[in-house]
């Protein structure tokens, strides 16, 4: 892992809000959830952009994972709406490499927080995974 991350450096996905991707999606039988873009899709929005910036440092075999999550959800957004999740490198502590991350509507922020993430070698992962099993 020669290259490094400079601090600042910042990378944004879009992505459209459907059907697929509200709480009400993740609901069992019996249970009520709304039809707005859900908590667990923008969290996943914003791991994605944070794996995005790591994605140059990673050696062949490896992997970027979450490792700590700090985000709040603070807005709805309807299904048809666009959401971006932009995520910014602040700083490398040890293993952990860390992430001010948010997402915005078209009306503005919904959410916010941290995300540290790490690299690994995805061999010893999925070999500790199988372990699991």
């Amino acid at each position: 892992m020669g290259q490094t991350l400079e601090s600042g450096a910042t990378y944004a996905l879009r992505a459209k809000v459907d059907d697929t991707r509200t709480a009400a999606s993740l609901a069992d039988i019996g249970e009520v959830l709304p039809p707005v873009f859900g908590t667990p899709f923008m969290i996943a929005d914003m791991e994605r952009a944070c794996a995005a910036l790591l994605t140059p440092l990673l050696p062949e075999g490896w992997v970027s994972v979450g490792a700590k999550i700090e985000v709040s959800h603070l807005a709805p957004t309807p299904v048809g709406g666009e959401v971006t999740a932009t995520a910014q490198f602040t700083a490398q502590e040890g293993p952990l490499y860390w992430f001010d991350v948010w997402a915005e509507d078209a009306s503005g922020r919904i959410g916010k927080g941290r995300i540290a993430r790490a690299i690994v070698d995805q061999k010893a992962l999925l070999d500790k995974a199988e372990g699991r099993a």
